[in-house]
């Protein structure tokens, strides 16, 4: 069986969830710059508010189920 080192379990992690939010983030910067959301409109902030819950969450429950997984 293999070791669980570093590279092989919080490197994953760190790369899809920074890579990826980079990606995510990038996406929410074009989004705001192209006027596509509009903040002030109730409806706008409340999907944005998701988006970003939904990204911390995921990355959360992630990181909190690998550390789990190596402490038992």
């Amino acid at each position: 069986m293999h070791e669980l080192t570093f590279f092989r379990t919080w490197l994953p992690v760190i790369y899809l969830y920074g890579v990826g939010g980079i990606i995510f983030l990038s996406g929410m910067v074009i989004i705001y710059k192209a006027k596509s959301i509009k903040l002030e409109r109730p409806m706008h902030k409340k999907w944005f508010y998701v988006l970003i819950f939904g990204f911390v969450y995921y990355l959360g429950i992630h990181v909190f189920l690998t550390y789990a997984a190596l402490n038992f």
